[in-house]
């Protein structure tokens, strides 16, 4: 399969990595800045699993070139509009487009872009960070990257690329069921960049703080209320599943949100927090925690701005 992954950032450089590194066709598709930094330095990877250094092939959007089998997405939400605008010349009724964007609304936006059996679920577990000089820093034992059909069948295709992730120095992995998963994992950063942001903080020491526990446990279930509502396919547990997630992580994870913070750039407020904090406002739920989140995300971004 010819695979093209869209950014060479910390989420699509890493996982498009891992692939060239097993010898899959991989090529990434770059903005000039970095097509440049990838051309003088190679494309570095520093990680707990094992450094690479690899010479990958990359294009512009302005570059012809064959269509391709797999699209991988891991831009931020805000950048999705321009990201789907670069891949169009390269996309076919038989391509798939795999998604590792957080939330649900990049998912009508692609079914509505391109036909919608284009487009497959999936989803990301990785801390991982660009550096200043473009090296991209993998700190964490979870490198996991999740897949599958939207209907949840096993179909020949996604069998196929089944076959092609397998093998590589990182985890990918296919779902049974890719939509609940979604909800689990949109859950699970919504809740931790809400907390991490809101306390400028390392998970750790809000864990332990005398009111942490209490503080995630009611973020949490705020959070469950508003996807309950929607008749999301949830486990009833899946509050108490994350809360013990959270208290096993390392005790100094910060949340991509709250790296974006530390360096000043855009965050993902209105695509995660907001979406939420919007839905419980239609339905009249009560949600105290995320409205304070919310709010404390939409000053930073006013001074962004």
């Amino acid at each position: 399969m010819r695979i093209l992954v869209v950014g060479a950032g910390a989420v699509g450089g890493y996982f498009g990595g891992r692939l060239l590194e097993k010898g899959e066709d991989v090529t990434f598709l770059v903005r000039e800045t970095r097509q440049k930094q990838l051309q003088e330095n190679g494309l570095q990877i520093e990680s707990v699993h094992g450094n690479l250094n690899l010479t990958p092939k990359t294009i512009q959007s302005v570059d012809e070139a064959e269509p391709f089998d797999v699209i991988i997405l891991s831009t931020k939400q805000y950048h999705l509009e321009g990201a789907l605008q670069s891949i169009e010349p390269y996309v076919t009724e038989n391509t798939m487009i795999y998604p590792l964007l957080n939330g649900f609304v990049h998912l009508e936006v692609l079914k509505n872009r391109f036909n919608p059996q284009n487009v497959i679920g999936g989803l990301c577990f990785i801390e991982s960070t660009l550096d200043a000089e473009g090296r991209i820093i993998q700190t964490s034992p979870r490198h996991l990257a999740v897949f599958g059909e939207l209907s949840g069948e096993k179909t020949e295709r996604i069998l196929q690329l089944e076959q092609v992730l397998s093998g590589t120095k990182t985890n990918f992995q296919l779902s049974d069921n890719i939509i609940r998963d979604m909800w689990h994992k949109y859950m699970f950063i919504t809740g931790l960049s809400g907390i991490t942001t809101l306390m400028r903080s390392p998970i750790g020491p809000i864990r332990e703080e005398a009111n942490g526990q209490k503080l995630i446990s009611n973020f949490y279930k705020e959070i469950g209320s508003v996807m309950r509502a929607l008749e999301a396919p949830i486990a009833d547990d899946i509050e108490e599943q994350h809360l013990h997630t959270i208290n096993s992580v390392p005790y100094d994870m910060k949340s991509s949100m709250q790296r974006d913070m530390e360096k000043g750039i855009q965050v993902e407020a209105d695509q995660l927090q907001g979406y939420l904090y919007k839905i419980a406002q239609e339905k009249g739920i009560g949600t105290p925690l995320l409205e304070v989140i919310y709010s404390n995300l939409k000053v930073y971004e006013a001074q962004w701005k």
